[in-house]
């Protein structure tokens, strides 16, 4: 579709004069579609071999560096492009969350108003409703002054640029507490019997709350705790991580390479049911905490760890597992030679989140003192090199004959480790 649409030479939605610019929502976001759009041809052409110049089709080793490069300055276009784009959806994302706050506030009057029918409106009504007019009030208020960043979103938003799943169900947790205990300071500011306000101040004792008080607890002690984990394996280079253009809903159940994950969805899964149950326990019972059941809060205890050992198990360093002579059909077999192409078979070339050109052209290969950028070659729908198992580079004329070392920097900055070749003349 992106390729029809360039070979068009207009993109549906597209500023008079064709904008492409970044200072509005709509010229920003044309703006990274016309790029990608116009990558993908390029992209495509190449890999049918058109386009090539001919000071340069007489030669495979000159016609592959030609195509990386010029993949490689439409690639950064899109990149840049794409960074535009997600500055300016994190800064109208504020208005989104506030109308999404008041909305929910709004469906709150509605099943309380109906639900009264017949009952009568009650205090615990009244207090249920100011509370949630005091925290849309305050997440508004939070929206408006990091309008920058996302709005409310800004403190989920890890690092890399990607909504944190331990952040954001320490935040469900967090806010729901908040507004369990403002709803029993407006029945205990609107009530007027001795016996009532005890009853209401009895709601707080521990024995009543310990269960959603001990999820509280553990959940906000995992979102601490993971980001510490993640930066100090980042920091040892275990851990390979690329910043993202924009935070997605996707992120709180994938990885950074957009597949679903076990130990994060299992995570929110079961905290949602959790928090659930928690939220229908307040209905029922407005005097007091929501008493969740041990059993349950176990449950959520036992899905934490779960998620906390899947942040120490993902990942993994970059490894080099052999480097041999690339040989094409028809050519003999002999020693690695300057010129000739070598390749490196290993695991972990391309961090997760790191598959876009952009990224794969930052790929560069140690040979001896020589720094080698692994070119772009590509093929219908992707790119045959580099790949996350092998890379080829060519061994170029500065490396001199003897022994020397491969190593492999990715993407992330991670190093490989080394491995040693020996070059004839």
């Amino acid at each position: 579709m992106a390729v029809q649409e360039a070979r068009q030479g207009v993109l549906p939605g597209d500023h008079g004069g064709g904008c492409a610019c970044g200072d509005c929502p709509h010229g920003a976001r044309r703006g990274h579609r016309r790029a990608v759009a116009e990558f993908l041809l390029m992209r495509e052409g190449f890999a049918a071999g058109q386009g090539l110049p001919a000071a340069v089709a007489h030669s495979a080793s000159a016609s592959r560096q030609w195509v990386s490069d010029e993949l490689t300055q439409s690639a950064a276009v899109v990149a840049e492009r794409g960074r535009a784009e997600g500055d300016v959806w994190l800064a109208r994302l504020w208005r989104r969350t506030a109308f999404t706050v008041w909305a929910l506030i709004g469906v709150l009057l509605l099943v309380q108003a109906l639900t009264a029918i017949g009952a009568g409106w009650t205090a615990a009504r009244t207090a249920g409703l100011v509370a949630a007019v005091l925290v849309g009030g305050v997440l508004t208020a939070a929206s408006w002054f990091h309008r920058a960043r996302g709005g409310a979103l800004a403190p989920l938003i890890g690092e890399d640029n990607r909504l944190s799943t331990s952040r954001v169900v320490a935040a469900s947790w967090v806010l729901f507490l908040a507004y369990a205990v403002l709803v029993l300071v407006g029945r205990l500011a609107g009530a007027s019997g001795h016996e009532e306000r005890d009853a209401l101040i009895a709601g707080l004792d521990l024995a009543r709350g310990a269960g959603v008080v001990t999820v509280l607890a553990v959940v906000c002690a995992i979102a601490v705790l993971v980001r510490r984990v993640v930066g100090l394996r980042v920091l040892g280079q275990r851990l390979q991580k690329v910043r993202a253009d924009r935070p997605r809903a996707a992120d709180l159940l994938t990885d950074d390479a957009g597949r679903g994950t076990f130990a994060d969805i299992q995570y929110v899964v079961i905290g949602t049911v959790a928090l659930l149950f928690a939220v229908v326990r307040l209905a029922r019972r407005p005097d007091q905490l929501p008493d969740l059941p041990w059993g349950l809060a176990v449950v959520v205890l036992v899905s934490a760890a779960t998620y906390v050992a899947g942040k120490y198990a993902e990942g993994g360093r970059p490894v080099i597992l052999s480097v041999v002579r690339s040989r094409e059909a028809g050519d003999l077999d002999g020693p690695i030679r300057t010129g000739d192409d070598i390749e490196i078979r290993g695991a972990g070339f391309v961090p997760p989140g790191a598959g876009t050109a952009d990224r794969l052209s930052r790929m560069v290969v140690r040979i001896g003192p020589v720094h080698v950028h692994v070119p772009l070659v590509p093929v219908p729908g992707g790119f045959s090199n580099p790949r996350d198992e092998v890379l080829t580079v060519p061994v170029p004329a500065d490396v001199e004959p003897g022994r020397v070392e491969v190593q492999v920097v990715t993407a992330a900055g991670v190093e490989t480790n080394r491995c040693v070749i020996d070059v004839t003349d």
